[in-house]
């Protein structure tokens, strides 16, 4: 009978804990926020005092999302120990053998904690993890711990796997509406680009013919002089706006990015030369940020190169896609640049890092500019 009970109360407790923590799921929109809460909130169920969790992209890169409480030992340099190097969970997450909740006897960024005496580990010197994962999709791991903890039952870890399974679920249904707030603003620039198109391009167009038609109806030396002007004035306010267009909505992107970006060069009045090499089959996601980069490098060679040639190379193998551009010109000194001039790249370095990639910049006086740029796909 006293059995009995405990396994009910067991299961009440259960059951209200995955009731709990689903709550707060469906309340969150945001990532981040939604992983912070419901790990504070799981950790008070289920009586555990620790617990971090890991994302990890397709590329086996891992961030610290979230955590609760970690000793000093891990907090130590700005939580340096969880924000570097691999270890048993990463490891077996990235080569698909942890598959279920299990207990992690040793734990190696507490050894290392220890060994390289970071300070304090509160006496902690197991956990349990969990893939987060939702249906065949994996999004990281959890990870929960208290004082003096060594072993996790069988209930436990069965808990946790179901709660596990729920952050999964709330992680794949808050990407899914990212994804479709993307599409929401990708749309809404090409609404905008045809507006420009339309609107302002063609109330340019017209400011010009009137002005030169109005040149050739006058003697007035100081009038033609002043309609030039103004033929001139919106011959660039033309040209800045089919560049803004290009930005907003590239043309020819259904075509391929790298049609997209020999035709942005044309606008730009620079020569990209283009080599491709393997099956351009992009996700739109992977398409926007080599487009936006590439954009970026064009502007760059353009206001600063001091030529009008350069190389775009495209290569598709091993599961990765590198765009490399190229060009001959002035180079320059990075290590020197401050403030604003360096922004375009931190720009570009940031898309890249946002998917897992990875962004590489060569230059010097003289020696021109080479930006490479590899994406998992």
């Amino acid at each position: 009978m006293r059995m009995t009970d405990k396994n009910e109360r067991e299961q009440v407790k259960k059951l209200n804990t995955l009731k709990v923590i689903a709550e707060k799921l469906n309340e969150a929109n945001e990532l981040d926020f939604m992983l912070k809460e419901v790990l504070h909130e799981l950790l008070s169920l289920i009586g555990m005092k620790t617990g971090w969790i890991f994302l990890v992209n397709n590329s086996g890169h891992y961030t610290l999302a979230a955590d609760v409480k970690l000793p000093p030992a891990l907090t130590w340099q700005d939580k340096k120990p969880m924000c570097e190097g691999d270890c048993w969970c990463i490891e077996r997450f990235n080569d698909g053998r942890l598959k279920r909740a299990v207990n992690i006897i040793e734990c190696k960024r507490l050894e290392n904690a220890i060994e390289y005496h970071w300070g304090e580990t509160n006496e902690i010197t197991h956990h349990a993890t969990i893939p987060l994962r939702a249906g065949v999709e994996n999004f990281g791991l959890l990870n929960v711990t208290s004082p003096k903890k060594t072993h996790f039952s069988s209930e436990e870890l069965a808990l946790l796997e179901a709660v596990a399974f729920q952050i999964g679920t709330a992680i794949k249904r808050i990407k899914l509406a990212e994804t479709e707030q993307k599409m929401a603003l990708m749309n809404e620039r090409n609404r905008l680009a045809r507006d420009l198109h339309d609107s302002v391009n063609q109330l340019l167009f017209s400011l010009k013919l009137t002005a030169g038609g109005a040149k050739e109806m006058t003697d007035d030396e100081k009038m033609k002089d002043m309609l030039s002007y103004m033929i001139n004035l919106s011959q660039e306010a033309a040209s800045e706006m089919r560049a803004l267009i290009w930005q907003l909505r590239p043309q020819g992107l259904e075509e391929g990015v790298a049609m997209a970006l020999m035709n942005y060069g044309k606008v730009l009045g620079i020569e990209v030369a283009i080599n491709v090499d393997g099956v351009l089959d992009l996700s739109p996601e992977i398409e926007e940020v080599l487009w936006r980069i590439g954009q970026e490098a064009l502007n760059n060679i353009q206001k600063h190169a001091n030529t009008k040639h350069s190389t775009l190379n495209i290569i598709v193998k091993n599961n990765s896609v590198c765009m490399d551009i190229i060009d001959q010109g002035n180079g320059f000194d990075f290590s020197k640049m401050k403030g604003t001039g360096s922004l375009g790249l931190a720009s570009m370095k940031e898309r890249t890092d946002m998917i897992g990639g990875t962004f590489n910049l060569e230059t010097a006086v003289g020696k021109g500019t080479k930006i490479c740029v590899s994406l998992p796909i």
